[in-house]
């Protein structure tokens, strides 16, 4: 088996600590960059002084969550973190947790609300990431290229992971968390909507390595009016309906349709009889500034059965893709060439 100390000791002399290796179950590499416990009032406007739900794991703060810093690859039916590949795709929800907890303990398919801490972060420090949305480019700063690793239709799909320039990465430094916006969806663990119902396995107990994430699992939980978790199907549930050209959250009754809906993060509206709970803003599910500048990111859904996230966009998803860009329509069951994953770990 090789030893990696040595890589290890050179990315985080390189990076100054901020990016580490960690080692799974079999001794393997993963590049991570630590993300450190943050509140609700510095990614939020507004925001109160509780720490943001990815910080919490079975009723455990956690002071740092490791991030992949790249879109992972697989080996041994193990997700890595490693430059210059190409992203896994082509796999289901099932099989990208799988991949991730095949790692061993504590590690875990990154978590929706950890996904929305980043998001958050990027947008109040000013670093919204760009990256390969447009055929290997950036749509809107065309010179601004990743290195082609996968073609469809004889256009430049895929690339390398982390092989585009710093404004691809969350904070537009060396050391950031690479390709957020758009070369592929990536699967986020711990949220979906199940017949327009949001759901949350709250905080990031999807983290736990007895968390199950079945479509039965009782660990899901919906969020009333005023942002206290409740059994799902209870009356007056945070909810996505399609009103008026817009994606709206509701508590109210809806009708679900097995249809594709989309819209812009920043112009989603807010039924008139709720008031937006903090932890609503805190999970990407309603903007905590809205008609705010997002970036002009999509929000999708179908309020029909069980919709899981993927998350970023894709290469050609343009202006919509980024890091508030949220797709609520695929199934669990998912699987094309645009789709892949990000593996997280903390300590258990």
């Amino acid at each position: 088996m090789p030893n990696f100390d040595d890589l290890k000791l050179s990315i985080e002399a390189l990076s100054g600590g901020k990016n580490t290796v960690l080692f799974d179950d079999l001794g393997m590499p993963s590049v991570m960059v630590p993300f450190p416990k943050l509140k609700m009032s510095d990614l939020i406007a507004g925001g109160s002084e509780n720490i943001h739900p990815a910080f919490s794991v079975d009723g455990v703060e956690k002071s740092v969550i490791y991030v992949s810093k790249y879109q992972n690859i697989v080996l041994n039916e193990r997700g890595y973190s490693l430059p210059m590949r190409d992203p896994r795709a082509s796999l289901n929800f099932d099989q990208a947790v799988t991949y991730c907890r095949n790692k061993g303990k504590g590690w875990s398919l990154t978590p929706y609300s950890l996904w929305s801490a980043i998001a958050l972060w990027c947008r109040k420090n000013g670093t919204m990431p760009r990256g390969n949305n447009n055929y290997g480019a950036d749509h809107a700063y065309g010179h601004e290229k990743g290195v082609p690793t996968y073609y469809e239709s004889g256009k430049i799909a895929r690339c390398a992971t982390g092989s585009g320039p710093n404004t691809w990465n969350h904070n537009w430094m060396p050391d950031g968390i690479a390709d957020l916006n758009g070369n592929v969806w990536e699967w986020c663990a711990g949220m979906r909507l199940m017949n327009g119902e949001i759901q949350i396995i709250p905080y990031a107990n999807c983290m736990a390595a007895d968390a199950s994430m079945g479509a039965s699992s009782t660990l899901w939980k919906a969020i009333a009016a005023d942002g206290t978790l409740v059994e799902p199907g209870t009356a007056g549930t945070l909810k996505y309906n399609y009103v008026s050209g817009h994606i709206q959250l509701t508590s109210g009754d809806i009708t679900p349709e097995d249809t594709w809906r989309g819209d812009t993060y920043q112009n989603m509206t807010l039924d008139s009889a709720l008031t937006v709970p903090e932890i609503a803003k805190a999970l990407l599910i309603y903007p905590d500034e809205p008609g705010g500048d997002y970036g002009g990111d999509g929000h999708y859904m179908n309020n029909s059965g069980e919709r899981l996230p993927i998350c970023g966009g894709r290469w050609l998803s343009t202006s919509s893709a980024g890091v508030f860009s949220v797709y609520l329509g695929n199934p669990r069951s998912s699987s094309d060439a645009s789709i892949g994953f990000r593996s997280a770990y903390c300590e258990l």
